[in-house]
C-alpha cells in the first residue's frame, strides 16, 4: 500500500473515531488521545494529521457531509421524478448509515459547538443550503418557486427537528421519521394545489 494510501486510511479511522467519540460522550468534551485510541494509532500521529482537536472535528463534519452528499447524488440519480427527488432525499436523511444514535448524538454536538467554532458553523451552513436546494429542486415543478422555497425551509426544519429528538432519546411512541416528513410533504402540496 502507498503511503499516500496509508495516509488517507489513518485520517479516515481519526475522523470515524472522532464521530464515534463525541456520539458516545453526547457532546465535544472528548481529548485527542481518546480519539486516536479509538482509532488505533497514537495522540501524536493525530496530532501530525490534523494539528488540533479543533481540526480534527472540522474534518470530522466534513466526512459527514462528504458521506451525506454521496448517498444523496446515488438517490437522486434513481429518482424518476419531482416527488420521487423528495422521497429520495428524505430517505437519504434518515437511512441507517445516516440516522445512527451516534451519528445523530455527534451531529448535535457539533451544532452546538457550531455557535462558538466559525468552521464548523460554516460547514453546517453548506449542509442547510444543501438540503434546502435539494428540496426546492423537488418541489419547484410542482408548485412553483415561492412556494416551493416555503416548503423546504419547513421539511428542513422537520427533517433536524427530528435528529433532534433521536439525539434526546425522546421518549413515548413515535411515528415514522419518513412517513412524518413525506406526509407534511404531501400535505403542503395539496394545500397549495387546492388553493391555486
Amino acid at each position: 500500500m502507498r503511503r499516500a494510501d496509508i495516509e488517507n486510511v489513518r485520517k479516515k479511522a481519526l475522523t470515524d473515531a472522532a464521530i464515534q467519540a463525541v456520539g458516545a460522550q453526547g457532546s465535544m468534551d472528548v481529548t485527542m488521545a481518546d480519539i486516536a485510541a479509538r482509532a488505533g494509532v497514537s495522540a501524536a500521529l493525530a496530532h501530525h494529521y490534523f494539528g488540533s482537536k479543533q481540526d480534527l472535528m472540522t474534518a470530522s463534519v466534513r466526512a459527514l457531509l462528504a458521506d451525506l452528499r454521496t448517498d444523496a447524488i446515488a438517490a437522486l440519480g434513481n429518482a424518476r421524478s419531482p416527488r420521487g427527488r423528495l422521497s429520495a432525499i428524505i430517505q437519504v436523511s434518515f437511512s441507517a448509515k445516516q440516522f445512527s444514535s451516534e451519528t445523530v448524538a455527534a451531529w448535535l454536538a457539533f451544532y452546538v459547538e457550531a455557535q462558538r467554532n466559525p468552521g464548523l458553523s460554516r460547514l453546517l451552513g453548506i449542509y442547510g443550503r444543501r438540503l434546502h436546494s435539494n428540496l426546492v429542486s423537488g418541489l419547484r415543478p410542482m408548485v412553483g418557486e415561492w412556494e416551493a422555497a416555503r416548503i423546504a425551509e419547513g421539511t428542513a426544519a422537520m427533517i433536524d427537528g427530528l435528529y433532534i429528538r433521536k439525539a434526546l432519546g425522546s421518549a413515548g411512541r413515535r411515528a415514522d421519521p419518513v412517513q412524518l416528513v413525506e406526509d407534511h410533504i404531501e400535505t403542503q402540496i395539496a394545500s397549495v394545489r387546492r388553493f391555486a
